[in-house]
């Protein structure tokens, strides 16, 4: 049994520890919220400019479409995203994000496709390199601090488009953490090139079998050339914010679980320091009334 002096210098920890978590706790909170007005307000856009771009893409031609929309033709190599964070103590956000990003690599090598990564975030960089190093081309750290913003995701963007055009890839998808709840965050994969047309289309027009039949003026190929890149730049700042609320979703969770721990383990020390200290004064009456009763 540990001695009295052991278990005091423990729960002294235990407190320290406690008090730390908790101040994370209330920094996350405070920052989640702002996280999360930020990412709910990049949905819109983001949702919107992807609908029209399926619109233009449905009345492009086939031959005269843009690289972007239309591809290679090819999908032997595939470039991988992945949108992680730059720090530490927020739970599985990041071993979540890898381990799905992990399965995607072994099942397009095993058939036979080549697999390169950018990786956004120190902690996801520590993570893949063990076992991917040969595959990471690019490393972006600090993007997010101390929030995401548009001209870092032009940076990753800029970088894309620069490989694509100069054919190191046929197919770009990232992954990152969409922003449910401070408790959930989904892994979500999403097809950047070539574009990929939004399968949700607008209710009422689903329900009537109507559509709008519109004029383009230029044509549709020209204006796809242009919005391209545009929505490059906008996808991956979208999946940066999201990233960026569902981190500080995450560290708010697991903070107040430690802290929650911390409550528990400084009971149960307590508990058995002072068993210990009553066991240590009971001995000591029954040596002294033992020594009085010899006397």
């Amino acid at each position: 049994m540990s001695s009295l002096k052991e278990l005091r210098a423990r729960i002294s920890s235990v407190k320290s520890t406690q008090r730390i978590t908790s101040a994370m706790k209330m920094v996350a909170a405070a920052k989640l919220r702002k996280a999360q007005e930020m990412a709910e307000a990049a949905r819109p856009y983001a949702e919107r400019i992807e609908r029209m771009l399926g619109s233009l893409a449905a009345g492009a031609s086939s031959s005269g479409a843009p690289p972007m929309l239309s591809g290679t033709g090819k999908e032997d190599t595939h470039l991988l995203v992945v949108v992680t964070s730059d720090r530490g103590l927020c739970g599985g956000f990041n071993g979540s994000i890898v381990r799905s990003v992990r399965k995607e690599i072994f099942d397009l090598r095993a058939a036979g496709k080549t697999v390169k990564l950018i990786v956004v975030g120190r902690k996801g960089v520590g993570l893949l390199r063990r076992e991917f190093n040969d595959a990471i081309v690019e490393v972006y750290e600090e993007l997010a601090k101390p929030v995401p913003t548009f001209e870092g995701a032009a940076t990753v963007s800029n970088k894309i488009t620069s490989m694509f055009e100069a054919g190191e890839f046929d197919v770009c998808t990232v992954y990152y953490n969409k922003f449910v709840s401070a408790l959930t965050q989904v892994v979500t994969p999403l097809q950047l090139i070539p574009f990929a047309v939004p399968e949700s289309e607008d209710d009422e027009s689903a329900a009537t079998g109507a559509s709008a039949v519109y004029e383009f003026e230029p044509e549709e190929e020209k204006i796809l050339a242009a919005l391209l890149p545009k929505n490059l730049s906008t996808q991956v700042f979208r999946s940066m914010l999201e990233s960026f609320a569902s981190e500080q979703g995450a560290r708010m969770t697991a903070m107040d679980n430690a802290t929650r721990n911390a409550g528990d383990m400084i009971n149960k020390l307590s508990i058995t320091y002072n068993r210990s200290r009553q066991a240590q004064i009971t001995k000591e009456l029954i040596e002294i009334i033992s020594g009085a009763e010899a006397l």
